[in-house]
């Protein structure tokens, strides 16, 4: 059965539907040849090229939706490569074949905390789309006098330059002098929209920590920096939480404590390494040369025959 060509693409992990969109438009997807248009529908046999390179399409069946969390760290941009140079939050994410990660939404630079990524571009559209209400809950730190009547306002709703917004929970949680930390919860992800909420009261966020995305809490265990794959019960809740059926295979490794102790030993060396390499530009490009020439010693130099030895008659 064929399928709208953004939504094929997005299940493909090429990236999300809204982005498959503007790529469609800006003319850089063709089909069998032929530059396409909104609308195109395809089947998974039919050859699709993104800027001119080929893209192996995923019909439902075949893909195994794969979800991960990650600590984010401050310093950090959500953006897949930067021209200044700056950490991406996907500088640190696991390697995977005919696929690639796509954010479930965005973390500005100097907020920290969980952020989702996924395999499936599908997931990822859904859990942004503002109907579903998915929550969002952080841990905000103000600078300044907080009194009640901000409070309620912040509660009833505030007028921004992008329309009126209001947090659908807000609780005190201590704190000392003028900096107080609060609870606050959306369920939408509009851009530094927590901070442009306490600003229009002339409070100033200075510390914003993302600690929640719908039931799934940052986990205690993981670094900053850090990341780990969600297994099929948390995958599975996240797409009934969209109305998407469920998920039948994981490639989620089950761990026990120790298991999961070495694996967050590493985690933490492997994000020292990267801190340590971000700030020497020298022996991070002196890493990076040695990790390409291991990748490419251990490409086979012929092809490798797999299958049953041809014999003659």
């Amino acid at each position: 059965m064929s399928e709208k060509l953004q939504k094929i693409l997005a299940r493909s992990g090429v990236g999300s539907r809204r982005e498959m969109e503007t790529w469609i438009s800006a003319g850089r997807v063709t089909i069998d040849g032929k530059l396409a248009t909104l609308g195109d529908r395809v089947l998974p046999t039919q050859a699709v090229r993104v800027d001119g390179h080929p893209v192996k399409l995923a019909s439902e069946a075949e893909q195994i939706c794969r979800v991960i969390a990650y600590h984010k760290p401050e310093g950090e941009i959500c953006s897949r490569t930067d021209p200044e140079g700056r950490p991406t939050v996907f500088d640190r994410l696991p390697k995977i074949r005919d696929s690639r990660w796509i954010a479930i939404g965005r973390l500005d630079i100097n907020t920290s905390g969980l952020l989702l990524f996924t395999t499936d571009g599908e997931l990822a559209n859904r859990l942004m789309h503002p109907k579903f209400e998915v929550e969002r809950e952080y841990a905000v730190r103000v600078f300044g006098d907080v009194t009640d009547a901000m409070i309620q306002k912040l509660r009833t709703g505030v007028e921004l330059e992008d329309g009126k917004a209001a947090f659908k929970k807000i609780k005190a949680s201590g704190g000392e002098g003028i900096n107080k930390w609060f609870n606050v919860t959306l369920t939408e992800g509009r851009n530094r929209e927590v901070r442009r909420m306490w600003e229009s009261q002339g409070a100033v966020v200075n510390r914003l920590i993302r600690v929640r995305y719908g039931d799934l809490m940052l986990p205690k265990h993981l670094p900053a920096g850090g990341y780990t794959e969600y297994a099929l019960e948390e995958v599975n809740y996240l797409r009934k939480v969209v109305h998407m059926d469920y998920e039948t295979e994981t490639l989620a490794k089950p761990e026990d404590k120790e298991e999961r102790r070495r694996r967050m030993a590493s985690i933490k060396r492997a994000v020292r390494k990267h801190q340590i390499l971000l700030k020497n530009p020298e022996l991070k490009a002196k890493a990076e040369k040695e990790a390409e020439q291991k990748a490419k010693a251990k490409k086979p130099s012929k092809p490798v025959f797999k299958g049953k030895k041809r014999t003659r008659d």
